[in-house]
């Protein structure tokens, strides 16, 4: 054990090593600032109909102004090196690191997810979608996780793409659906 640093002016002082950067906190802060800039600036690309009080920016714009001000101060909670303590009842390792393959996998998904959309329809890329990730984070039944996609996305297809008007493509396997609706 040692002794305590006893300072000018007669107090102990502290020793502790300055607290470590949280990088992986610090990645995704800026990832979110990223995010809400530019979803910030898509807000302001949207065509308003001339005479319209409340139009259709306000929500997006409301919704990119609390990210980034959000991320803003996880930036800065960050950079000072403060972290969450985590609860008694959560059962994880707060020195744990980053499993970037894990995180590398569900990207690809949604990367995936994104360039099949237009070629075989919303709902089944959904299901691909659903079907990485459940796979990536350790479904026992992986091909369940596709299944269970396919099933999901398919009532939100019909919701939200037949019913409620919204452009969600049904694709070549589905196109039969959307003349149902």
């Amino acid at each position: 054990m040692t002794a305590p640093l006893i300072g000018a002016n007669g107090r102990v002082e502290d020793t502790r090593p300055a607290p470590r950067v949280p990088v992986g906190e610090l990645v995704f802060a800026l990832l979110m600032l990223v995010l809400g800039v530019l979803a910030l600036i898509g807000a302001f690309s949207i065509h308003v109909p001339v005479g319209i009080q409340v139009g259709p920016t306000v929500f997006p714009i409301a919704v990119s102004v609390l990210l980034i001000a959000t991320a803003a101060a996880v930036v800065v909670g960050a950079l000072r090196g403060d972290r969450a303590q985590p609860e008694d009842g959560e059962d994880i390792d707060p020195n744990a690191r980053t499993d970037w393959l894990t995180l590398a996998k569900i990207v690809g998904g949604l990367i995936a997810h994104l360039l099949l959309i237009e070629v075989i329809g919303w709902a089944p890329a959904a299901a691909v979608l659903f079907g990485i990730v459940a796979w990536t984070l350790g479904a026992k039944r992986w091909w369940l996780g596709f299944v269970i996609g396919l099933v999901v996305a398919l009532a939100v297809q019909v919701v939200f793409g037949g019913l409620l008007g919204l452009s969600l493509p049904w694709g070549p396997a589905f196109g039969w659906l959307g003349g149902m609706f």
